[in-house]
């Protein structure tokens, strides 16, 4: 378990800000799937190939269930990743100014990503947030933040430490 700060706990999101990333990532994967579609019908309709135009019509023809699991697979693959390349963020998180980082103040490891994403599969994830934290965020050590605010904290944490030190120049 990783130490806990004070200053990653006072900065953290308010709920209704973790719930526009869930409705804004959403709206990025679905449009994601919307986009293959759009590709897939112009490389047929220009170029004749019907490799791509043949995978959307499989996956549109697809039952209720293996439609949920490939949508849910494709979300947690996006939120995944781009957490992870992006050092914390999504499209959503971006939108708000909001970062995922671990509760000791570092950037998480891919493995940290892994884990808060693989959780969000656990019936009543979304539930969870109702208590003090979400488990995806209690299991995998994380915390989302207001990148302004806690920059801001951390900064003026730095100032008051640094009164009394001799400077060099």
């Amino acid at each position: 378990m990783k130490k806990l700060l004070r200053v990653v706990e006072y900065n953290k999101t308010n709920l209704w800000i973790r719930f526009a990333h869930l409705i804004i990532d959403r709206i990025v994967v679905f449009s994601l799937f919307a986009a293959f579609g759009v590709f897939s019908s112009l490389t047929y309709q220009l170029l004749g190939i019907e490799y791509f135009i043949e995978i959307a019509e499989k996956l549109a023809s697809v039952n209720k269930f293996t439609d949920i699991i490939i949508t849910t697979l494709v979300y947690l693959l996006y939120l995944t990743l781009m957490e992870y390349f992006t050092k914390g963020r999504t499209v959503g998180k971006y939108i708000t100014g909001s970062k995922v980082i671990s509760t000791d103040g570092t950037e998480p490891k891919f493995h940290d990503y892994v884990i808060r994403n693989l959780s969000r599969i656990v019936p009543f994830d979304a539930l969870s947030f109702f208590g003090e934290n979400g488990w995806h965020d209690s299991w995998s050590d994380t915390r989302v933040i207001n990148i302004k605010n806690y920059k801001t904290e951390t900064q003026s944490k730095s100032e008051i430490e640094s009164i009394g030190t001799k400077e060099i120049a």
